[in-house]
């Protein structure tokens, strides 16, 4: 229960303070991230939580099943038919770049064996904007900057998998099957765009209704239905997130409008959460293990890899330099690394514990760095937070 009353109190904190995150540096993210560092085992010890727990595992695949769910509604098919080429770019070009860039240094910085070292980048190389709301958040914002960044995000979990899997497998020198990998990604994409499909040609028929009150419900169905059943059936779980929600708005835009705020409260329950039970996992003596060469590897993760990779598949490309610039900075690590981390660490390989402290680190850098910058990044791009929030006082109304 401490938990639980934990949550309830930093999410009543962020809640008033949202006003304030919204002008400034001041991160509801860090927020949680840093009230779990308080009640775990490294601050008041409060809380007692392993990276092994169910729990945790649990959260975060939910977590990012959410986000991917509500994400993928943004990015309709014809969001991704317009931004192909700079979604390709970025992860045709971007990813595999920051993979490799992520794995040279931490084989030779910190030692790891090259298939532990391919498999870190693999579980860095995913990206998280949901910690840049001020950029990907806001209608104001060139629109086909949020798509590249919410589409590739959507992406790159899913596609980031088999590598984690392959190299997963290559470092318990486990014979590693590949086409197991491939169908559990085919299935997880063919049920997240065959439920949607199924459901909404059914919703076109006249008998079939629902209340106003209760249509944001009608997505939320489909997305409980299709988790539980690619955990039944094996399928990837992420993919079929994203691609559901690109299919739904696809086929029924008005479903998919109804249930965008109610959608977008879910994720940040989510997501909060998770934060939460992360950042109880951040203890001192698990900091204190890190070498200096493993410390430079998530830094330069962050700010060279990263941004370098993605400057590079970008040249050429029609967006403006500060477009550009933007792109390449908001990289943030997020769910899907955590997942995969949770992972590797579970999966008995020689350097597990090093590959979870490192991809540890790397998410609690991104998340200060990412959440703290998005509203100065903002102004850069002449884009104002807004100024219409709420001030507490009677007769004053204003828009989230």
């Amino acid at each position: 229960m401490i938990l639980v009353l934990a949550y309830g109190v930093v999410l009543l904190v962020s809640v008033s303070l949202s006003g304030v995150a919204a002008r400034t540096i001041l991160s509801t993210a860090l927020l949680f991230l840093a009230a779990g560092a308080l009640i775990g085992e490294g601050g008041f010890g409060l809380v007692s939580l392993q990276p092994a727990d169910p729990l945790i595992e649990v959260l975060a695949d939910v977590a990012l099943f959410t986000v991917l769910f509500t994400d993928g509604q943004r990015a309709n098919l014809q969001a991704l038919r317009e931004e192909w080429r700079l979604s390709g770019r970025a992860l045709g070009l971007a990813m595999p770049l920051t993979m490799v860039g992520i794995a040279v240094p931490a084989h030779f910085l910190v030692g790891l064996d090259w298939p532990t070292a391919f498999l870190l980048g693999a579980i860095l190389s995913p990206t998280d904007p949901v910690f840049a709301s001020a950029i990907v958040g806001r209608e104001d914002v060139p629109g086909r900057l949020r798509r590249l960044l919410n589409v590739e995000s959507g992406l790159n979990d899913g596609l980031a998998l088999p590598f984690v899997l392959i190299f997963l497998a290559t470092a318990a020198h486990a014979p590693t099957d590949i086409g197991k990998i491939g169908l559990e990604l085919l299935l997880g994409l063919v049920l997240g765009v065959a439920v949607p499909v199924g459901i909404a040609l059914a919703w076109r028929l006249k008998f079939l209704t629902s209340e106003a009150r209760l249509q944001a419900l009608g997505p939320l169905a489909i997305a409980v239905s299709l988790y539980a059943a690619c955990h039944l059936l094996h399928a990837n779980p992420y993919l079929a997130a994203f691609a559901a929600g690109v299919t739904l708005a696809s086929l029924d835009r008005l479903a998919a409008e109804h249930f965008e705020p109610f959608g977008d409260l879910l994720s940040e329950i989510t997501k909060f959460a998770a934060l939460l039970v992360f950042g109880a996992l951040i203890t001192p003596e698990r900091l204190s293990h890190l070498s200096l060469g493993a410390w430079f590897v998530a830094v330069l993760a962050i700010l060279l890899v990263r941004p370098a990779a993605m400057m590079l598949s970008l040249t050429g490309s029609r967006l403006e330099g500060r477009e550009r610039a933007t792109a390449a900075w908001f990289g943030p690590k997020g769910f899907a690394s955590v997942v995969y981390g949770l992972l590797a660490l579970q999966s008995g390989i020689p350097d597990n514990e090093t590959v979870f402290d490192l991809v540890a680190v790397t998410i609690a850098l991104s998340i200060v760095l990412h959440s703290s910058t998005d509203v100065p990044i903002a102004k850069a791009l002449r884009i104002e937070p807004p100024d219409n929030l709420p001030t507490g006082r009677r007769g004053l109304t204003a828009r989230e």
